[in-house]
């Protein structure tokens, strides 16, 4: 009971607002103002006392609506409204008619002139044991009047094709012995309008609630039909306020072409529903053609209502996700003629100053899209801008008649429907006189045929119409033009058929006729079945809600073309279907002048390989440059341009960083190829003399020349040649090892022999000159000890290296065009590690060499070494400028260290071992012991005798032999020799 009493208070509330709106509306004399045309219409006006007593003064009902209807909308409370200008008249919550106190005047002294009051509520009412509520835009907006004219297209065909399906649902028996009837009501577009027409549908509701059985309190016992829900309304706005109403009534609610994405919210619009797709959808296919077209710069002009401003809000986000940019964003005013002339100028002109932006979207009703066209006419620029329109103006005769050039080369997007089967000849069979259930088809005729129909109420739109009707008069399908999407409406209401007949049949078991249960149906029980209601509509398409309620997202893709000089249609060139869209693009022609796809961009993409510097503001907007030589655009930031690595180089179009080929010196390279040669033919000439020696072995030359330390020389002669190899092969870690330890190790084994050999020679000479005791360490075994000690400092000296900085293969850049891959010894002087000891090596050799420059004759080899010291510092000196001038070119640089290293080697072989040569192969005679010495040595003075003597013929002997085993005793006494020992 309370909950009953809670809308019972709540419907006395809303009541009492609208009567208090209408009553400021008479005071201001609004609609006095607009319309102050005087007629008298005798035949429409007449008395009638309502069940409270009071006298009616009835103006412009339709005179074929019976008493009942006219009674029942008599019992409304009144108020009284004192003023100057209306006296002591009471005024109610119709503003159709005007009730007056009980009138003492004759009836038949009526005054013969009166005001036309509009509009004028009528309503259509089909009788049935359900009733289902309609809100149709009958009548367009308008901002002089409360309605506007008749709207032949959404409005009419819309309430007939409502009619029709019920006429269907009812025939075919849908619900077994249960008819279902209509109360229908025009919303004129309007939400505050709409709104004041849904209270009708609450009230049945709140007036059989226990014994207010009447909700005037005038009579007892009339009862009003339960609204068991409502098909409607057309727009977005007016179906938010009336689902607003409903749901706190629980009557669901079905629109037809309601398409805002806010709708979809189940928690505030719990009991609306719709057979036409959200917006979201249409938003989503509309940014696709978008981008199909290529454009990345247009503009935007949207309705200032929830339908524009929610879809505003999506495509804005959308486009922001697919780099698409907004130009000009505009809004356009809900009610046509609110916003003057100059209002759809100022946006055209806006339009104009963003002149890139040829693309523009225009998310609005066809009223105010036909004054922005109308604008673009007066302003000139006609061809100028290319449309994409919204579902809410696609395919409106209201905006092409009369703007086809405007209009020309639109895309739209349009929610798929199918004709209604056998609506047509219904509808082209409709005339007024068989059609009195529809109280504004009148209005339709009259507007179709542009007469005044005989004995019908005088309206704004028809009084200037001087022909009248004739009552023969046909519709035609070449004069009337259909609405496209009457298929919604149709499956609105076969939607509520459905849910009522799986209602009826699980609620009442099958029974024939209305069950207890359902009288009447509860909001709540047919909100379950709506939502789950699957069947094929007349139509022929199969329909079911999803899970937010909507109607399944299916889109026709249209375009306005001219198809010939000044003939233009609507085509269908795409479609957009499960997040798809197939767009036909040969079938479209933006202009028949200039059919290709205008470009709707603010700047030209940029050449490749140049960066963007963006305009203030503006983020599709901006101007290219050029990048550096050495740089390349940025991949993941446009407007900055990033610097190739080291090793890479831009490419042709500074795009990507292109790898610089590794520069190192290959085998088959000419200089390699140079070197190898070279090395070649010196590794030859040592194993030659190493074959030399090896087959004179025992002959004096050799064992003079000390065997030992000359085959420690000639495997560091070999070792030096190897090195090249080395050197020539491409680069890795083991190679670079290889490297740094050969190239030092070769030149030590073959000076640290050198520096052995010098280093005896001058102990023994050096010993000599003070004593005639035998120097120490200078036997063959002793030298290759010390030749292995000196040796392995090298050894040790690398290791460390190695572990210190291991050697390893790099690319080294010394410029921007160079990738050298080398050794990293290669990059800095870090390579003279390995030289620092052999070089060290060298020079005390070289000294030695100074130092034994004036040894007898007959060791005459210490002067080939001090020639090849010479020789080998002379070579160095000049190496070590060109190693380092060289750096740019590892060819020249590898190549110029492998020919020092085997030069070195090749004077070493040639100072020291081509005399030993000439003796063994050419005079094979010398090679004999006496040729060792001089003659002058050969026999001792006899006269001097003396011990000095004595000892030097020893040190002859002996260095000429290099054998502690062999004794060569001649002319010497046995003492003095065995001093020398």
């Amino acid at each position: 009971m309370n909950h009953k009493m809670k809308q019972l208070i709540l419907i006395f509330n809303i009541e009492f607002i609208f009567c208090l709106v209408k009553v400021v509306f008479h005071t201001e004399g609004r609609d006095m103002q607009h319309h102050e045309i005087i007629r008298n219409h005798q035949n429409y006006h007449y008395y009638s006392v309502d069940n409270c007593g009071n006298e009616i003064k009835f103006i412009e009902r339709n005179s074929n609506r019976s008493n009942r209807y006219n009674t029942k909308d008599l019992c409304q409370s009144t108020f009284t409204l004192k003023h100057k200008r209306h006296g002591n008249q009471q005024f109610y919550k119709n503003r159709y008619f005007i009730r007056h106190s009980p009138i003492k005047e004759d009836r038949n002294n009526t005054k013969s002139s009166h005001a036309i009051h509009w509009p004028v509520k009528r309503e259509a009412v089909v009788e049935g044991d359900l009733i289902l509520g309609g809100l149709m835009m009958v009548h367009s907006r308008e901002d002089s009047v409360t309605c506007g004219p008749i709207m032949p297209q959404g409005g009419i065909q819309a309430l007939e094709t409502m009619l029709y399906t019920l006429d269907k649902i009812n025939m075919d028996n849908l619900v077994p012995n249960v008819t279902i009837g209509a109360h229908i009501l025009d919303d004129c577009d309007k939400d505050t309008y709409g709104l004041e027409m849904a209270v009708d549908f609450i009230k049945g509701s709140i007036s059989n609630i226990d014994d207010a059985t009447d909700y005037n309190n005038c009579s007892k016992g009339h009862k009003k039909k339960v609204i068991s829900g409502v098909v409607g309304a057309a727009s977005s706005v007016t179906s938010i306020q009336v689902a607003n109403l409903l749901r706190l009534f629980r009557i669901p609610q079905v629109s037809y072409f309601s398409t805002s994405p806010e709708l979809s919210n189940k928690q505030r619009f719990e009991y609306f529903s719709r057979t036409i797709p959200s917006d979201h959808y249409q938003v989503k296919a509309i940014v696709d053609i978008v981008r199909k077209l290529g454009w990345s710069y247009i503009s935007i002009i949207y309705e200032e209502s929830n339908y524009g401003i929610k879809a505003f809000e999506e495509l804005d986000e959308l486009l922001s996700k697919n780099g698409i940019c907004i130009a000009i964003k505009e809004k356009l005013v809900k009610d046509s003629g609110v916003a003057k002339k100059i209002a759809y100028d100022n946006i055209v002109q806006k339009l104009l100053t963003k002149p890139r932006a040829k693309g523009v979207i225009i998310f609005g009703s066809d009223q105010e899209v036909a004054e922005v066209m109308r604008a673009v006419r007066r302003q000139n620029v006609t061809g100028v801008f290319s449309w994409i329109g919204s579902d809410g103006w696609s395919a409106r005769n209201l905006v092409s008649d009369g703007n086809e050039a405007e209009v020309e080369g639109t895309l739209s997007v349009q929610p798929q429907a199918n004709s209604v089967i056998g609506f047509e000849e219904y509808f082209l069979n409709l005339t007024v006189a068989n059609n009195r259930r529809n109280p504004w088809f009148v209005e339709f005729w009259e507007d179709h045929f542009q007469c005044k129909y005989p004995g019908s109420p005088l309206t704004p739109y028809n009084m200037m119409y001087a022909k009248t009707c004739s009552t023969t008069d046909q519709l035609s399908r070449y004069t009337l033009d259909f609405e496209d999407q009457l298929q919604f409406v149709s499956d609105a209401v076969m939607s509520f058929g459905y849910a009522i007949k799986n209602m009826h049949k699980e609620l009442c078991n099958g029974q024939p006729g209305l069950c207890d249960v359902m009288k009447p149906t509860k909001g709540a029980d047919l909100l379950k079945y709506l939502r789950k209601a699957d069947f094929v509509g007349l139509s022929g398409d199969r329909f079911n809600f999803d899970v937010n309620g909507d109607g399944p997202a299916r889109y026709n893709i249209i375009h306005f073309k001219q198809v010939e000089p000044e003939k233009y249609t609507w085509i269908k060139v795409g479609e957009y279907y499960q997040g798809e869209l197939r767009l036909n693009m040969e079938d479209i022609q933006f202009g028949i002048k200039n059919p290709t796809a205008p470009e709707s961009v603010c700047s030209r993409p940029c050449e490749r390989g140049q960066a963007k510097k963006y305009v203030e503001g503006e983020g599709c907007c901006w101007h290219c440059f050029n990048c550096s030589q050495y740089q390349i655009q940025n991949p993941t930031d446009e407007t900055h341009c990033i610097n190739c690595p080291r090793g890479t180089i831009p490419d042709l179009y500074h795009e990507a960083c292109q790898h610089i080929p590794e520069d190192y010196l290959k085998p088959e390279s000419p200089y390699a190829i140079g070197a190898m040669s070279f090395s070649s033919l010196g590794i030859l000439m040592t194993l030659f003399v190493v074959g030399v020696f090896l087959k004179n072995n025992d002959t004096p030359v050799v064992r003079a020349s000390g065997r030992e330390l000359s085959y420690v020389l000639l495997s560091g002669i070999l070792l030096c040649y190897g090195v090249t190899y080395a050197l020539v092969f491409k680069p890795n870690d083991i190679v670079c090892g290889v490297q740094r330890f050969w190239s030092g190790f070769s030149f030590t084994v073959m000076y640290a022999s050198l520096l052995t050999k010098t280093n005896r020679i001058a102990r023994i000479f050096n010993a000599s000159t003070k004593s005639a005791k035998r120097p120490s360490f200078i036997s063959p075994h002793s030298q290759l000890v010390i030749c292995g000690i000196l040796i392995s400092f090298q050894i040790l000296i690398n290791a460390v290296w190695m572990v210190v900085s291991p050697a390893h293969a790099m690319h080294h850049y010394p410029t921007r065009e160079d990738n050298l891959l080398v050794c990293n010894s290669y990059t800095d002087a870090s390579y003279m590690i390995a030289f620092f000891y052999p070089i060290f090596l060298i020079i005390v050799c070289t000294i030695y060499a100074v130092l034994t420059r004036k040894t007898p004759e007959a060791f005459n080899e210490s002067k080939y070494i001090g020639f090849t010291m010479y020789t080998t510092c002379v070579i160095w000196l000049a190496f070590i400028p060109l190693y380092f001038g060289t750096g740019n070119n590892v060819q020249l640089r590898i190549t110029s260290m492998s020919v020092t290293i085997s030069l070195s080697a090749t004077v070493t072989l040639a100072c020291l071992f081509s005399p030993k040569l000439y003796i063994i192969l050419i005079r094979p005679e010398r090679n004999i012991r006496q040729s060792m010495m001089p003659i002058r040595y050969s026999t001792i003075n006899k006269t001097t005798g003396s011990a000095q003597s004595s000892m030097m013929a020893a040190v002859i002997v002996t260095a000429a032999t290099c054998n502690e085993n062999e004794k060569v005793i001649k002319n010497v006494s046995n003492e003095n020799i065995a001093a020398s020992y």
